[in-house]
């Protein structure tokens, strides 16, 4: 039977901790990330419709539909050391994303990013449209708009959007596996650490990191439904 003691125990050790840190680490690059460009790109998918917007749609709405596996193994071509954009990178920045920690936290953002940019694409289209008519009227530029009138009419769909994204990303298996490499001490965050854990027979770690796993869903799902956000 398990204890909070023996919960606490269980979290403590090496083959636990390591994981949690390397995941709070990815959060911490996310988190903004998923902000600065998932608020302007769902609020630009919002009010856009036909020609470019819809293929940029299609590509941020790929890894809800594709496979996170096959998601990453494309990703890992691009990217990868050898890949068009992957040797860009190299040369101007020294990062290489493949197999490190930048390309765990580009497999976080990835994952996420659609969560984030649907819900607020949702709610520009479903409830702001004519808020943002009335601003424009009375002469009130778009980035006086945007800051003034639109962020805070979307709020609720911003925090929905970014704990649903952070939620996917701390989840993803597929992507992560790719870009990361799920290297030991390295990029094994908490969902990979699990599958390592299943797969030797530590069942008792396995329990606890998917303990994790549920009660920060659990903490995604009661904050998201929050009215304080309304």
């Amino acid at each position: 039977m398990y204890t909070l003691r023996s919960f606490l125990d269980a979290v403590m050790v090496p083959g636990v901790m390591l994981p949690v840190s390397l995941s709070l680490r990815v959060l911490l690059c996310i988190v903004p990330a998923l902000a600065v460009i998932g608020i302007p790109l769902g609020y630009y998918l919002g009010r856009k419709k036909g020609g470019g917007a819809a293929i940029l749609d299609f590509l941020v709405s790929l890894p809800l539909v594709f496979p996170p596996i096959a998601t990453g193994f494309i990703l890992l071509v691009i990217f990868g050391r050898n890949g068009p954009f992957g040797a860009l990178l190299k040369s101007v920045s020294g990062i290489s994303l493949v197999f490190s920690f930048w390309g765990v936290a580009f497999a976080g953002f990835i994952s996420g990013l659609p969560l984030m940019v649907k819900t607020v694409q949702a709610a520009v289209r479903n409830e702001i449209e004519g808020y943002i008519e009335a601003a424009y009227m009375l002469g009130k530029s778009k980035r006086t708009t945007f800051f003034r009138v639109v962020l805070p009419l979307l709020r609720r769909g911003i925090v929905t959007g970014l704990f649903l994204g952070i939620a996917r990303s701390l989840g993803d298996v597929g992507i992560t596996l790719m870009l990361g490499g799920n290297i030991i001490g390295r990029t094994n965050t908490i969902a990979l650490e699990v599958y390592n854990s299943v797969f030797v027979g530590d069942f008792n770690r396995a329990f606890v990191l998917a303990g994790m796993l549920g009660i920060i869903s659990l903490i995604v799902t009661k904050i998201t439904r929050m009215r304080s956000w309304e």
